[in-house]
């Protein structure tokens, strides 16, 4: 038989995932499907696409070059899959999954195989030149998403989004104990210890009567010490046993902000060995990393304009953790 060309245009019911669409172009299974892109089979709008969750909009051309009777076998995977997982790319940005065990940048140390390391290396197998812009950061420990800019043009104007508080940020986390509020907001001034760590050195005056949880613990700082803004928003999703799921949205985004705010207040987020790590500990939780994750990720793209969000599922340790501590709802339910 001979080779087979299809081509599709992208029509509105058909928009989302390009595998989704090729797999309805050729009938065949998703590990197949999964092949076709790493043998250059498909086509996106005249060229070569090998990512199978990249994301396709009305008017885009899909075209799928195969043998009907050969099964082409997905290649193995490379080490920056490892690192992250594609969510989402087009000419200006792309938006990873990060692994939990990876730190996103270098620090003074001088690290390899960072997610920057990995992005860097996935861009440049694709002709892209030039590095990554590092829009935000999560700790090593924290997985999730993240966006990259692909010139420091875009990496500024999403910064920017950021700065302004417009960028949506959400996280599930794991925290030690039950909170006393179902709902309510941290906000203080973190300052930093010669040492890096975090720490409230007063009550933001100017967030006082919000449904705070409590008064953060940490009240210490050197004389006339002023300290960043640091607001954190969250709401109980479970109450289990001697720990809580909980989701928060950052208002503000400081490094170490959620672990910091929850361990003043008692509540570590499980697995944290920097911030009341003795609190941190759960026997239950024997995952080797934080039980904190960035699910949400919205923001404007610096282009099109258009709004742009995604979300992470819980990653399978959070998942079964829950299940083994279910105990009741936040309403007791």
């Amino acid at each position: 038989m001979p080779i087979v060309v299809t081509r599709s245009e992208v029509a509105a019911d058909r928009a989302g995932r390009i595998d989704r669409v090729v797999q309805e172009l050729t009938g065949r299974s998703r590990a197949d499907v999964r092949g076709l892109f790493d043998h250059d089979c498909v086509r996106l709008n005249g060229e070569v696409c090998i990512e199978s969750g990249m994301r396709v909009k009305v008017g885009d051309v899909v075209v799928v070059r195969h043998d009907p009777r050969t099964r082409y076998r997905e290649k193995p995977r490379e080490r920056e899959n490892a690192a992250f997982r594609l969510v989402f790319e087009d000419e200006q940005l792309l938006v990873v999954d990060k692994a939990a065990a990876v730190l996103t940048v270098p620090t003074d140390h001088g690290e390899a195989n960072t997610l920057l390391d990995a992005v860097g290396r996935y861009l440049n197998r694709r002709g892209h030149r030039g590095q990554a812009a590092v829009v935000h950061r999560l700790d090593r420990g924290t997985s999730g998403l993240l966006v990259f800019g692909k010139n420091p043009r875009i990496g500024r104007e999403l910064q920017a989004q950021f700065r302004v508080r417009k960028a949506e940020r959400e996280y599930a986390a794991l925290v030690a104990g039950s909170l006393e509020r179902n709902e309510g907001t941290f906000a203080s001034r973190l300052g930093t210890t010669k040492s890096l760590r975090r720490y409230s050195v007063r009550p933001d005056q100017n967030r006082q009567g919000k449904g705070r949880q409590g008064q953060n613990r940490q009240g210490r700082g050197r004389q006339g010490e002023e300290g960043e803004s640091a607001v954190t928003h969250f709401r109980v999703e479970r109450k289990l046993r001697e720990a809580t799921y909980v989701r928060v949205r950052l208002e503000t985004g400081r490094r170490n902000q959620i672990r910091v705010h929850f361990a003043e207040a008692g509540h570590p987020v499980l697995g944290d060995e920097r911030y009341h790590a003795g609190l941190a500990r759960h026997p239950a939780w024997t995952a080797n990393r934080l039980a904190l994750h960035a699910a949400v990720l919205g923001f404007e793209h610096p282009r099109s304009h258009e709004r742009l969000r995604f979300e992470s599922p819980l990653p399978p340790e959070f998942e079964r953790f829950i299940a083994q501590m279910r105990w009741h709802s936040p309403k007791g339910g």
